[in-house]
């Protein structure tokens, strides 16, 4: 350890005399470009508005941008001049040098003329209309900067907004919703608000049916003349706007191609068509059964075209996951003449059948690795509805390499089987969804046998049927009225059994067959796809019950119980809630924060949840300086010589507080404190300390820390992370933070602390 510390203190040096060297390989009279800095210059001491973010947005639209800097080092550059010059196009040189370097950003690439016209135009586009910009350079010891002085002058405000009188149909629109102009009296003048304004218009006319309008025929004539900083702002159609742009379209044939391909286009031109309803089918194959297009397309012949029911049909085809390639065509009947469009839709499926495979390495935190071989096969379109039926079938083991059980291996085998349907079946009600996103039917069965080697084995059979249905872009549901699961364990002998439960009694209820059947919804919630945002969401939601509705009509044993082929149901409701925040600090670090909490309650027949649902803590995705599924209830401890501690509860509580940074290329880092716990409703007496009491929550948490390598190459991330407990909740109250007693030196504290996680993906 003490090696890997002087290597890492030996890099780290390297880096730092190597970012003061980089001036040695400038040429002479060259000067390294650092960066530009704008000074904002005004008439009075007063500052202008939101000075600090005016002045951050001018020194981003300078360019060039210098070298990349870290910690206000340039590593990329250094290991540009490092590699020097390579004699071959290709090595270990070309590549540090033209993949992992970059080439030094010379003051004499700044072209401060160019600069200062972008910067006075920024402005400008913001309201300030007289404004000015000017640059200089300035160099000290080979480095140089820029230097820009801008002088805004006051900014204009927008004192009235006129629109076309209404003279016809197309203005008639643009004046019946004036009232959601973006030009408000009073704002600023800003020119991304007059842009936004012409889409704004144009996408109400789009809505009416002036398929070719375009906002470049809308003008914006401001008048700055009037005195006291403001502009007049006048909204009129341009007189060179074409007469195609200024009718409106109804659709007059809507003609599908469900089965098109380049090669069939002639062929299926001169087909006759099938009609079905509004739509005419060229489908000499009957790939799919007419009514599917009833949920796949929104137009009706003789409306009027508009860009809602475009984008929702568009999207509905592509979310259907049967084609490869979708395209609608709207061409107008008898060339402009009148102001009809044909509809023309050209639909590729994709293959029927599909055959993956995939390999994934793990290695938890409980001392275990493992890989898992999965084989999945997709037939779509099973039954000419759209339908999708998977077939998965996959296997995994896991071992212990280190700790003091070694040889105790495991193994997973797992079938699944999933039908879903583009559509809700409910019986006796017809569901219709006008959103751009397909209601669906699932319909899953799977079964797993796990094997902890030589102790006992779980088979475990599940069966569902629900729904999925995304409200919208960011939120999703999906409701299962009917989930039956049923668990049998199984052991090699009596003797190891009883061993087993000695050593842990809490697998004796949880090693037993039962059943659970019940109901589930979720729900989640994301704007992480908006990825302009600063500060990106993600929540999921869940409630689970078992045994509730279903449970009534299970007839009850002679111990009283609720029983299915004598097999006592398991009775519970269970919640938990995931709520994670990203905030982006600067463009290359992100702090990423996540709360989860679960909560669960056991009645009837069941004292506790049922394994499979029970609450964990510890492990490579949750509290990263503790073993996997270890930590807790309360302040038990499981003792050391439990080779299977799965230590669960009825009550969790976790809070994830991460800082993300780039480090270099595709290598990120990451510092992070990991709090939390899970406890019982009720204490069990086999574990002293274990019930939740509100009064101590914050008294019983576990905290760790630690630092983490990510490999992030966008299709995967391989991921390192060091963990070590900073505290304690099973040690004597008043005895729990032992920060004071971390020691990398010790290789008795390392052996006894130090947790290391290599997994697949972020945490959260």
């Amino acid at each position: 350890m003490k090696k890997l510390i002087k290597s890492f203190v030996l890099i780290g040096l390297c880096f730092v005399l190597g970012s003061c060297s980089n001036l040695k390989y400038l040429k002479p009279g060259e000067s390294l470009y650092v960066g530009a800095e704008v000074n904002i210059k005004t008439d009075s001491a007063k500052r202008i508005d939101d000075q600090k973010a005016v002045k951050q947005s001018l020194e981003d639209k300078t360019r060039p941008n210098p070298n990349k800097t870290f910690l206000g080092l340039r590593p990329k550059l250094y290991i540009y001049n490092l590699a020097g010059e390579p004699t071959k196009p290709k090595g270990i040189r070309h590549w540090l040098r033209t993949k992992v370097g970059e080439p030094p950003v010379l003051l004499s690439q700044v072209n401060l003329k160019y600069n200062n016209s972008v910067l006075k135009s920024y402005l400008i586009s913001q309201g300030y209309l007289q404004a000015d910009v000017s640059g200089e350079t300035v160099v000290k010891n080979k480095k140089g900067k820029a230097i820009y002085t801008a002088v805004p002058g006051k900014r204009y405000k927008i004192s009235e907004v006129t629109f076309p009188p209404d003279t016809g149909v197309l203005t008639k629109i643009i004046n019946q919703y004036k009232g959601n102009t973006l030009l408000k009296v009073g704002n600023f003048y800003d020119l991304d608000t007059y842009k936004n304004e012409r889409i704004r218009i144009d996408n109400d006319l789009k809505e009416n049916g002036y398929f070719y309008f375009n906002p470049d025929y809308l003008i914006m004539r401001v008048d700055s003349t009037i005195g006291k900083n403001l502009v007049t702002v006048n909204v009129s159609v341009k007189k060179s706007a074409p007469d195609a742009g200024l009718k409106p379209y109804s659709i007059k044939n809507i003609n599908i191609y469900p089965s098109y391909s380049l090669r069939r286009d002639s062929a299926l031109r001169h087909l006759k068509p099938f009609v079905y309803k509004d739509f005419n089918i060229y489908d000499d194959r009957n790939t799919f059964k007419p009514g599917v297009f009833d949920r796949l397309v929104f137009f009706k012949k003789d409306e009027y075209y508009n860009r809602k029911d475009h984008n929702q049909s568009l999207n509905r085809m592509v979310n259907i996951g049967s084609f490869q390639d979708v395209r609608a065509e709207f061409l107008p009947v008898d060339s402009f003449k009148n102001n009809q469009l044909d509809l023309n839709i050209y639909l590729t499926p994709l293959k029927k059948n599909s055959l993956s495979f995939s390999v994934t390495g793990t290695s938890k935190s409980n001392n275990f690795v493992g890989s898992e071989i999965k084989l999945t096969q997709t037939t779509r379109n099973l039954f000419r509805g759209a339908e999708q039926l998977d077939i998965s079938l996959s296997g995994g083991f896991e071992t212990q390499v280190k700790g003091t059980a070694q040889g105790k291996n495991s193994y997973s085998f797992t079938a699944d089987a999933k039908l879903t349907w583009p559509r809700f079946i409910i019986p006796f009600f017809n569901f219709t969804s006008t959103t751009a996103f397909i209601p669906k039917t699932i319909v899953t069965g799977s079964y797993q046998l796990l094997s902890r080697g030589s102790l006992y084995s779980l088979h475990a059979f599940k069966g569902e049927f629900g729904y999925n249905f995304k409200e919208n872009l960011y939120k999703e549901h999906t409701f299962n009225p009917i989930s039956v699961s049923y668990i049998r364990p199984g052991f090699p002998s009596t003797r190891v059994k009883d061993s087993l439960f000695n050593a842990n009694p809490l697998l004796r209820t949880s090693l037993d067959r039962q059943f659970i059947i019940g109901s589930n919804y979720n729900f989640s919630y994301t704007n992480q796809m908006e990825s302009q945002r600063r500060n990106n969401t993600y929540f999921n939601g869940s409630i689970e019950t078992g045994g509730n509705v279903w449970g009534l009509f299970v007839q009850k044993n002679t111990a009283g119980e609720r029983a299915l082929f004598n097999v006592p149901i398991s009775q519970f409701v269970r919640l938990e809630a995931d709520l994670r925040d990203y905030y982006k600090v600067t463009r290359n670090m992100t702090w990423a924060n996540r709360l989860n909490v679960g909560y669960g309650y056991a009645y009837g027949n069941s004292t506790s949840l049922p394994f499979i649902r029970q609450f964990f803590a510890g492990g490579s995705n949750d509290i990263r300086a503790f073993p996997a599924r270890t930590l807790g209830p309360g302040t038990f401890k499981v003792p050391d010589t439990v080779g299977f501690a799965d230590q669960g509860g009825d009550i969790k509580i976790m809070f994830n507080t991460e800082l993300r940074f780039k480090l270099i290329s595709v290598l990120y880092g990451a510092a992070f404190i990991d709090a939390g716990n899970i406890w019982l409703r009720k204490e069990d007496p086999n574990r002293p300390g274990s019930a939740f009491k509100a009064k101590n929550i914050l008294s019983e948490m576990a905290v760790g820390t630690g630092l983490g390598l990510r490999v992030d190459a966008s299709i995967f991330v391989i991921r390192l992370d060091g963990a070590f407990p900073i505290r304690k909740p099973y040690l004597p109250s008043g005895q729990r933070w032992v920060l004071n007693q971390v020691d990398f030196g010790s290789k008795t504290w390392r052996k006894q602390n130090l947790i290391l996680n290599i997994g697949i993906g972020y945490p959260f």
